[in-house]
């Protein structure tokens, strides 16, 4: 967690040692990394195409890399030493072939080969049986790559997203992907299915909230067998928001009596346990500080604003003390991100932004700096922040990776993103 307290633009210090690394270390920047495609023309062109993309843009969205654009064709087997047009000799070469198996699967070899000596550093082999789920080639590609290095993990590149996404009027359906959004797999069809959560770590199975009909209802839905499963329903309002590390307690926003309040569920008991008790409104609770305090959005000022109090306890503590409309939240650990409305003389008019605090610290940290910025999620090791940008009738997925202080951005061709998981 110390890179989300710093700023820094690079990784220093981190690496492995190979030599060519080491000089990397020595002059305190990224290694320059160059892919070499040996793809043989029996493949597909448009799939060669699409996979150096796929793969070049993880390596980037890393932090972790100077990584060359340039498409470099070459043999699996020849000299390293293919030509280059850039100037910058590559610390390191990643070289990949792609094959494509009578079945239909899809073969990867891949070697990392030090770009000063022509030593091959390590020798990898990766199989898909879906095409279409070859970016999840790449993404584990590009994971083993740095990991081999000891760099800062990337594995949540492999994680699947769900999200909800506005089709027509009163309709929405519940979408797993890869963080690119180039992989798209519906899983729900049919109403207004709306806030999906990933009831575990293993992404085994996910929570959402139909709408549908008068009374919103909460379902478990196991993702290896499609299965539903009835979990609680409640008049007005009905959310899972997060979810504990072992699977067994929900946060839920309900709202029996109208007004919305922070409910946790028992998964294990079934014992539904009322956790806020004010008279207006109250939602989308997170765990925070080892799960013994929930962080919320709440109107008790007159505005929606962050709070948070321990379980168990009635005193409530405000958490953020600036803006007029700070109105979505996630938590990780002792860190908490959420979305802001500026006024409309400092950034235009409609802006929200993403900041980052701590809950054992006065830290801040704004994260976005124009447009919409809404719904943001920490990734699951917490170094990476999700959320959803909007422009004007389209929808995006952000990323921020907090330790480089990039973000990255990756537009839904068709509908809207109406709340988002990983």
């Amino acid at each position: 967690m110390k890179k989300l307290v710093v700023l820094l633009a690079c990784v220093v210090g981190l690496f492995a040692s190979d030599a060519t690394v080491e000089i990397v270390k020595r002059l305190e920047r990224l290694p320059v990394v160059a892919l070499q495609d040996a793809t043989e023309e029996d493949v597909d062109a448009g799939l060669k195409r699409r996979f150096f993309q796929m793969l070049l843009g993880d390596l980037k969205v890393s932090a972790n890399f100077e990584v060359s654009d340039e498409y470099v064709k070459s043999t699996y087997g020849s000299e390293y030493r293919v030509s280059h047009t850039t100037q910058k000799v590559p610390d390191l070469v990643l070289r990949y072939k792609l094959e494509l198996s009578r079945n239909g699967e899809i073969l990867a070899r891949a070697k990392v080969i030090n770009g000063a000596t022509g030593t091959v550093r390590s020798e990898r082999s990766y199989k898909i049986g879906q095409p279409e789920r070859y970016p999840f080639l790449a993404h584990r590609m590009a994971v083993e790559f740095n990991d081999a290095l000891g760099l800062p993990s990337i594995a949540w590149m492999e994680r699947f997203i769900i999200f909800s996404k506005y089709t027509t009027p009163k309709q929405s359906e519940i979408v797993i992907a890869d963080y690119t959004l180039t992989f798209q797999q519906t899983v729900i069809t049919g109403g207004l299915n709306i806030f999906p959560k990933w009831a575990d770590g293993r992404q085994s199975g996910f929570y959402y909230s139909d709408y549908t009909t008068k009374t919103p209802t909460l379902y478990h839905v196991t993702l290896s067998t499609g299965r539903r499963t009835y979990i609680a329903q409640s008049q007005g309002m009905m959310m899972a928001s997060d979810v504990s590390k072992d699977g067994n307690r929900l946060l839920l926003t309900m709202a029996p009596s109208d007004q919305p309040d922070v409910y946790m569920y028992h998964t294990q008991t079934k014992h539904l346990e009322r956790l806020t008790t004010y008279s207006g409104i109250d939602v989308s609770a997170g765990f925070i500080d080892n799960e013994e305090r929930i962080v919320f959005v709440s109107d008790r000022l007159g505005y929606p604003n962050i709070f948070s109090k321990t379980i168990g306890q009635s005193s409530v503590e405000q958490m953020v003390y600036h803006g007029r409309n700070n109105n979505s939240v996630s938590a990780f650990g002792r860190y908490i991100v959420y979305s802001s409305r500026e006024k409309s003389s400092e950034f235009g008019s409609g802006t929200f932004n993403l900041y980052l605090i701590s809950t054992q610290t006065d830290f801040i940290r704004q994260l976005t700096a124009t447009g919409k910025n809404l719904f943001p999620r920490f990734s699951n090791d917490g170094e990476s922040v999700l959320f959803i940008k909007e422009y004007g009738a389209q929808s995006a997925l952000g990323i921020i990776r907090l330790g480089a202080n990039k973000s990255f951005h990756f537009p839904l061709k068709a509908g809207h993103i109406q709340s988002i998981d990983w």
